[in-house]
């Protein structure tokens, strides 16, 4: 606000920024991913929670990207989303929509026609205020009823509940606990998208097109996590490919289909070159002016 209005000159010196975090977050493990899933499917009430989250796993997206998301940027033809407003302009973007984010998008479709409308309005948010926290009582002893002009606070209750629920486990169902669970956060989940995508071998260009502003340190720790995603395939291929009968010999070319898938016998030399040279020799054959020169040729010395 000083900056806009040009007073921010006179108290620069004595200002002192708030310090920066210097994490870049966490990913998950592939179990912890799964037991969150299923918690946040476990209650109703974590609905939208449940959805958030799997937008956030499913297409690198912020918490505020996902409230502010309108049925305008929503291109069900596409399969797309389109992010219209965020922390900065480079977060401005269109990301694709896999099977999960899809599945998603059509479950908040269809809820919020069963509260409003069939035709939705683009203006419109996809997750609207009110909406989820149930028929609450107000000062005026009336229901509280989601408003779709304005975007949801957030969820963080649900949140907290769902990762508390998932790291505690339930032990007498055999479900062991995961503490690392306690304490992550939403954003987190961001991260971890990123993660597996740069685990697919994907290029810095196509991550930041997908996620947008990533800062040289998360890029630089992406990397690291593409070349060990590298080294695994690598590995597995020393593990599990199968020794070659017969070492040397190209699989799937046209000289294993043609020639060394003959068995054990062998073509016999004749017959190879019979095939190569044909009826007519190694040149192509020539037309009958080109033989006529040619008789002449060899009757030229004898005439002499």
């Amino acid at each position: 606000m000083l900056k806009r209005a040009k007073r921010l000159h006179g108290l620069a010196d004595d200002l002192k920024p708030l310090p920066e975090r210097r994490d870049i977050g966490r990913a998950l493990a592939i179990d912890e991913k799964l037991r969150l899933i299923q918690t946040a499917k476990a209650k109703p009430e974590w609905g939208n929670a449940r959805l958030a989250l799997t937008l956030a796993l499913n297409t690198t997206m912020r918490g505020c990207e996902i409230k502010g998301l309108q049925w305008r940027d929503v291109n069900l033809i596409d399969r797309t989303l389109t992010i219209r407003h965020s922390k900065t302009e480079a977060g401005e973007r269109a990301i694709p929509l896999n099977s999960a984010a899809m599945a998603a998008i059509l479950e908040l479709r269809e809820r919020a026609k069963a509260f409003f409308v069939d035709n939705l309005s683009p203006d419109w948010y996809v997750f609207p205020s009110g909406e989820g926290q149930g028929p609450k009582i107000g000062p005026n002893r009336a229901t509280v009823k989601p408003d779709p002009a304005k975007p949801m606070t957030g969820w963080r209750s649900a949140w907290r509940s769902i990762r508390a629920a998932a790291a505690k486990g339930e032990p007498e169902k055999g479900i062991p606990p995961m503490p690392g669970l306690a304490r992550l956060r939403f954003h987190d989940l961001r991260h971890h998208a990123i993660t597996e995508l740069a685990e697919t071998a994907a290029s810095d260009q196509v991550i930041r097109s997908i996620a947008g502003q990533v800062s040289q340190k998360m890029l630089e720790h992406y990397s690291h996590v593409r070349l060990e995603a590298k080294r695994r395939a690598l590995d597995a291929l020393a593990t599990t490919r199968p020794e070659k009968q017969n070492p040397g010999v190209s699989e799937g070319g046209y000289v294993t289909r043609n020639v060394t898938k003959m068995g054990s016998e062998e073509m016999p030399a004749r017959k190879l070159f019979k095939t190569l040279a044909g009826t007519t020799g190694l040149e192509p054959a020539t037309s009958c002016v080109t033989g006529m020169r040619s008789n002449q040729t060899e009757l030229r010395p004898q005439l002499r």
